[in-house]
């Protein structure tokens, strides 16, 4: 699954994670329990706050489980596979890419 929303804030309820991926906020308090990487901020209260970061964990997580079939186990072992250099590369620099167009976007609508 490739996010189709631009993901804009800071911080992220787990209600609209939930919403954005189409799961139960359950599924992703288990998915919390089982995978190690994902580590959501929780506020004073309790209450989860998900970053950009955690998002996309989430998102290599929904397609290895929900799309290609993996076990929890078998995600779990291909999420602990280092991707290849220039994989991880690629990603990183479309990532950062986005970001200054992002930026770059907004600086010209707020001229």
């Amino acid at each position: 699954m490739k996010l189709t929303q631009e993901l804009t804030k800071l911080y992220y309820t787990i209600g609209e994670v939930s919403e954005l991926f189409g799961v139960s906020a359950s599924l992703l308090r288990y998915w919390e329990s089982e995978f190690s990487l994902l580590k959501p901020q929780k506020n004073r209260k309790g209450d989860r706050r998900y970053i950009k970061k955690d998002i996309h964990h989430i998102e290599r997580i929904y397609t290895l489980v929900k799309e290609r079939g993996f076990t929890l186990e078998g995600a779990k072992k291909e999420l602990k596979k280092k991707p290849k250099k220039e994989e991880a590369s690629k990603e990183m620099i479309l990532n950062k890419l986005l970001d200054i167009r992002k930026s770059l976007k907004d600086l010209h609508d707020s001229i």
